[in-house]
């Protein structure tokens, strides 16, 4: 079942199925960033600017990291003193280089994030499970 948001952004109003929004980053003074669904257009939203979107976004990420939902596999990532909330089965690859760091793409945006074993190993541990458990395949 969709879930539809109606949010005031750059004074144009959105109304965004949550459902097909795939990452979303908190920011270290507070913003929550998202990118449109099918595009790489990133919404940023703060909560001095407009608190009501804010604690919109606030519920919808508290909902689908609570809750088991067989169609998602959100994690949360520390990346670049950013938290990132991503559903991993919405990612299409992952690299793995020979220092062992492990690469992927935001879906929806151009934005790599580049996971090392040793400054982020619970990240890393995370995702190397994700992706053993999904594909079958290891990255080692």
């Amino acid at each position: 079942m969709a879930y539809w948001v109606k949010i005031l952004y750059e004074r144009k109003e959105f109304v965004i199925n949550f459902d097909r929004v795939n990452a979303f980053c908190y920011e270290s003074n507070g913003r929550v960033t998202f990118w449109l669904p099918d595009s790489a257009i990133p919404i940023v939203i703060s909560p001095q600017g407009n608190i009501e979107d804010y604690q919109k976004i606030i519920k919808y990420i508290k909902l689908v990291t609570e809750l088991e939902i067989d169609s998602a596999h959100w994690v949360t990532i520390m990346y670049e003193k950013n938290e990132y909330v991503v559903n991993l089965k919405c990612i299409s690859s992952f690299c793995q280089e020979s220092n062992g760091r492990i690469t992927f793409w935001l879906p929806d945006g151009t934005i790599p994030i580049i996971i090392n074993p040793v400054s982020n190993p619970e990240s890393y541990q995370k995702i190397m499970q994700f992706v053993q458990k999904t594909t079958g395949y290891s990255l080692s």
